[in-house]
């Protein structure tokens, strides 16, 4: 079964209540949490404050993903804010192996996360340190893009190599190219426009669980 994760992103920020209950309503698994910093990605977006009022509101599990420079210094911050996973980028500057052992210690989720020009190769020695890589099939900042099928290849690969973990794609997820990415291994499937702007999300999530 593919989890579903919508994206706050494409939620209208002065009704997000309303959008999130909506998809609760309509049986999402998780909720994903974008964190953007205008600097590892051209665009600014949420912060700790509004994934606590999701955490007190609401008891989905918060997948937060944080497309950061320097996620280390957010970390615990995320975790107290009722984070349920922590995914940080491979591309980032810093200790990363450090980073995903201290979400580790913390008892979330662990999460590796590549851009479209970002090898596969480049995380196979990461994979032991985490539950879950996100496959990002557009490139990270702006909701709206046309998914890159190309990244199917990247989900073939890490299957390919044994890897049994969660594998989550990011970026113009639809029902037109789930199938081929549940053929290819995906476990979740994280969905902003194509969710949120759905006439019955409640439908297409039935029918995104029994793919």
């Amino acid at each position: 079964m593919i989890k579903v994760s919508p994206s706050i992103l494409a939620a209208d920020p002065l009704n997000m209540e309303r959008d999130v209950q909506r998809m609760v309503d309509a049986g999402c698994d998780l909720l994903h949490v974008d964190i953007m910093d205008a600097h590892f990605v051209p665009n600014l977006s949420y912060g700790p404050a509004l994934a606590e009022a999701l955490h007190r509101r609401f008891t989905i599990p918060l997948d937060v993903h944080l497309m950061m420079d320097n996620p280390e210094s957010y970390i615990d911050t995320f975790a107290k804010a009722g984070a349920w996973g922590i995914t940080i980028h491979a591309e980032i500057p810093g200790d990363v192996p450090a980073m995903l052992a201290h979400i580790r210690e913390l008892g979330l989720n662990v999460g590796l996360s590549i851009k479209p020009g970002t090898p596969i190769e480049a995380i196979r020695d990461l994979l032991s340190m985490v539950d879950m890589v996100l496959i990002m099939t557009v490139e990270p900042g702006f909701g709206g893009q046309k998914f890159q099928s190309a990244m199917l290849e990247k989900i073939r690969t890490l299957r390919a190599w044994g890897y049994a973990g969660l594998i989550e794609a990011d970026g113009g997820v639809s029902l037109a190219n789930l199938p081929d990415l549940k053929a290819a291994g995906l476990d979740v499937a994280v969905m902003g426009t194509a969710m949120y702007k759905s006439e019955n999300p409640a439908r297409d999530m039935e029918i995104i669980h029994t793919m």
